[in-house]
């Protein structure tokens, strides 16, 4: 007796050479999208799909429906037709091969002409996949779809992101069909990716063709088996997932077809077209189930070696797969590696640029700062410029002022020494001239001036007292320093606005810094000068070294001095070259010949003395 088993592997083979001649009606979709504008093409979907397809209509569907690389409006159009076939099926199946993508927790399938430059593109160019379960909703005994579209979508690293917070996952998100007898099977499990294999289909297809059309056996655990099989040729990486549920009936994709009556055969026929099916089949399942029919004999025998050679086989694949993870994990190790140390070079160049920000952050703090000066500078100069402006403006009307009174001094003195008669003067013409006088002004008084000009000499290094509008001598010593050294010839008894206008005219230092002895010009002020040790100050007024002390003088080096001395005061006054130096600000000279080294008093600070050329 035939084991169940074996029976209905023979049930499952006269299927696929008789056809179909039950009453249920069974559609499917294959859609399989490979020839992407705007990614790079796929080298699978294209061939599952014609792999897939082929399985469907070699199990009997009456109707089996196979599309390649479909642009958006094609796939809307073929689910669109697909669910008017749907409405008087028992069973409706979809498989899509492609890329899909998941934004915020609902599913899209991606027609080839696609572009998805932002994620908003998604809505107007994909395709949801509720828009499948709409299209099989209608059948009654089983809604099925497969999406083998988990692979890993070179649209997300390209695509713009105009929200941040929305959510791009990596494979596709978890599905709960709300329809009964529902089932939803996914290459990978939800937020994983799947693999395309390294043949011509992938794992997940595989798979699919070799368990779902098995007579009788329940879809469940059916992709049960292909869980395991995926799972196996790829090393655990990928694991297929079914989302949804179905009664507590079996429901397999092909119906196991009743047996028919009739004379019984010869057993040894049996045998051999049991042996033909098994040899048809090639697997180790149906060599499995030949021997548990039929353990001993000669076809046993055959079965036996039969086996051997698959375990063989299945120990070349096994090794094979093995040293081919083992290339893989090798090729991974070295990616990681050259990914840190492109992370390191990230990393480097990130601290270079961040080090470039900082010095291009104090660069500008700098600037600013240049800058905030540059303004203060402007603005206290505009302040300076009108404060003089004010200044010039009182000093010219002082000087106006000052010369109508004097001319009316003048012709006051002019009016006194003319006959009375000839002093009257129509009144008329005095209201003429009048007229013509000049109106009065605002006088500037004399301390004031003086102070003005007491302050601009000291401004130009002239004058070191204070301005206490006292014009007095050491006022008048400073502005003839003035003269001296602008070239110019006011009169120093008085201050005048001449003057002053003058000294607002110069831009800056006239007069020049005199230091005493011992001391250096240093910008505007005196600094004392220090030597190093073994050094001090010589005639020159530069650091020179000390020399040794000289041998005390004798008593007669005294007297012969004294004798010099006596001679030279005996002697005429004529000046001679004395061969000395004489130093200030401006270096050191040579005393011209006929004069001689003295002291005189500062031109700023009468009460200092400074070393002074006296010529007779």
């Amino acid at each position: 007796m035939i084991p169940f088993r074996l029976f209905a592997l023979l049930i499952f083979a006269i299927g696929l050479t008789s056809g179909p001649a039950h009453a249920d009606r069974r559609v499917a979709l294959v859609i399989g999208n490979s020839a992407y504008k705007s990614a790079p093409k796929l080298g699978n979907p294209v061939n599952d799909a014609t792999l897939v397809g082929g399985m469907f209509k070699k199990a009997g569907f009456d109707s089996v429906d196979v599309r390649l690389d479909l642009s958006a409006s094609e796939m809307r159009r073929m689910l669109r037709e697909f669910a008017g076939r749907t409405r008087d099926a028992e069973m409706a199946v979809i498989y899509y091969a492609g890329h899909g993508i998941e934004l915020d927790g609902t599913n899209y399938l991606i027609p080839t002409d696609a572009t998805l430059e932002t994620d908003g593109d998604v809505l107007d160019e994909t395709i949801p996949v509720e828009r499948a379960l709409f299209a099989v909703e209608p059948a009654k005994q089983l809604r099925l779809i497969i999406l083998d579209a988990c692979r890993d979508n070179p649209f997300s690293k390209t695509m713009k992101r105009t929200l941040a917070s929305r959510a791009i996952g990596r494979g596709l998100a978890k599905v709960e069909p709300t329809s009964p007898n529902t089932m939803i099977a996914f290459a990978a499990k939800a937020g994983s990716t799947a693999s395309d294999g390294d043949s011509k289909n992938s794992p997940f297809a595989v798979a699919l063709v070799e368990h779902l059309p098995k007579p009788g056996l329940d879809l469940r655990k059916a992709f049960g088996f292909v869980r395991d099989d995926v799972l196996k040729s790829t090393g655990y990486k990928q694991e297929p997932y079914v989302y949804g549920s179905l009664g507590g009936d079996d429901v397999p994709l092909v119906a196991v077809k009743p047996a028919t009556t009739g004379p019984q055969a010869n057993p040894q026929d049996a045998l051999r077209r049991d042996y033909e099916l098994a040899l048809q089949l090639a697997t180790r399942d149906g060599w499995e189930a030949f021997l548990t029919a039929y353990p001993e004999g000669f076809y046993a025998n055959l079965a036996k070696g039969q086996l051997n050679k698959i375990g063989a086989e299945e120990t070349r694949a096994a090794a094979e797969q093995k040293a081919k993870a083992a290339e893989q994990e090798k090729t991974r190790l070295v990616a990681e590696r050259a990914q840190k140390a492109e992370q390191d070079k990230a990393a480097a160049a990130a601290k270079v640029a961040e080090e470039a920000r900082i010095a291009a952050e104090k660069q500008k703090q700098i600037e600013q700062a240049r800058t905030d000066a540059a303004e203060q500078q402007r603005k206290v100069a505009e302040t300076a410029a009108a404060k003089a402006q004010a200044e010039k403006q009182a000093a010219e009307k002082a000087k106006a002022e000052l010369a109508a009174r004097q001319a009316a001094d003048r012709a006051s003195a002019e009016q006194a020494a003319k006959p009375t008669a000839d002093r009257q003067i129509p009144e008329a013409e005095s209201q003429k001239v009048a007229a013509l006088s000049p109106a009065p002004t605002s006088t500037l008084s004399a301390v004031d001036l003086a102070r003005s000009v007491q302050s601009e000499l000291r401004r130009v290094g002239c004058l070191s007292a204070a301005s206490d509008g006292d014009w007095s001598a050491a006022s008048q010593r400073s502005l003839s320093l003035f003269n001296k050294y602008a070239g110019t010839q006011f009169d120093v008894k008085l201050a005048s606005v001449d003057a002053l206008d003058a000294l607002k005219a110069k831009p800056g230092r006239v007069c020049p810094l005199v230091c005493n002895f011992g001391f250096k010009a240093d910008g505007d002020q005196c600094v004392k000068i220090t030597c190093r040790a073994g050094y001090h100050v010589g005639d020159d007024n530069e650091c020179e070294k000390i020399q040794e002390k000289k041998p005390v003088a004798t008593r007669e080096d005294s007297r012969r001095r004294d004798a010099d001395r006596k001679q030279t005061e005996a002697a005429p006054s004529t000046p001679q070259a004395s061969g000395q130096m004489i130093c200030n600000n401006a270096g050191c000279r040579p005393i011209a010949k006929g004069c001689r080294l003295g002291t005189a008093n500062h031109p700023a600070t009468p009460t200092v003395k400074i070393p002074a050329e006296i010529c007779n």
